[in-house]
């Protein structure tokens, strides 16, 4: 069964265009670092698979649900799939991975820990994990689908308990993907200020699950029907990689092994 919550977002949403091309300027950074054999852990629909598997000498996705990716990907010799919960990243050697490439995961896993300790392990010496992850700073509510979220400092500070050497870029958006931030933030605080004990953020995960995913959705859509000429509009080119600052949207992490 294919799991699609709003986590999860599509090429074939409409609604969902900004946060998509958002997740592909890391994709096209990805595909200028990698080389050899290359693992992606949390691959989901298989959308960065055609900018990852062409660079690479041997391609493995991982991911916890089944995916629909084409049959066509899936015949490629160099490419291969596994279906498994992580960590640990089972029948995976050590020391087998040239680059380790896992966007907008680890703050869905609770033993991130142990999750960066697997990803050390099977890396090469000289290895690099490619990472990204929300900038808590700039979260406009309580993702419940999230086990946790980190800021500058608790980024850097795990991972530097595993790698040597390592680099915390931000993800940015120009003037056009900050004015749907904009409007996206002042459509949040809408629904949000009925909340005026901030219930969202001790309330259990599960128990905001479901209705999260209800309302982003209808919040994306709202947000599409009525700034039509944004949402359309933003494309990869809209989004840059340097420097992180606390106002970047997201991580863009480089550690070596």
């Amino acid at each position: 069964m294919i799991i699609q919550t709003a986590e999860r977002s599509s090429h074939l949403d409409p609604s969902e265009n900004v946060i998509f091309q958002r997740h592909m300027i890391a994709y096209n950074q990805a595909a200028k670092l990698i080389n050899g054999t290359v693992l992606e852990i949390g691959c989901g629909e298989g959308y960065g698979i055609t900018e990852l598997a062409k660079y690479s000498e041997k391609y493995i996705g991982v991911d916890k649900f089944e995916t629909n990716i084409s049959d066509d990907i899936k015949n490629n010799n160099n490419i291969i799939f596994h279906k498994m919960e992580i960590p640990p990243l089972e029948n995976i050697e050590a020391n087998s991975i040239d680059v380790v490439v896992t966007f907008q995961v680890i703050e869905h896993i609770q033993a991130d820990h142990y999750f960066l300790e697997e990803i050390y392990r099977v890396l090469k010496p000289g290895g690099k994990l490619l990472l990204t992850t929300p900038n808590k700073l700039m979260s406009l509510s309580r993702n419940p689908w999230h086990i946790r979220e980190y800021t500058p400092i608790e980024m850097n500070n795990i991972l530097r308990k595993y790698f040597h050497s390592f680099k915390v870029n931000g993800v940015f958006g120009n003037d056009l993907v900050m004015e749907y931030y904009n409007k996206n933030k002042e459509s949040v605080r809408k629904i949000t200020r009925f909340d005026i004990f901030n219930l969202q953020y001790f309330m259990p995960r599960w128990f905001l699950k479901i209705p999260y995913d209800i309302l982003n959705r209808f919040n994306r859509r709202r947000l599409k029907s009525n700034n039509e000429d944004i949402v359309n509009l933003v494309k990869v080119s809209d989004y840059s990689i340097k420097d992180s600052t606390d106002n970047c949207l997201d991580y863009f992490c480089i550690a070596t092994k």
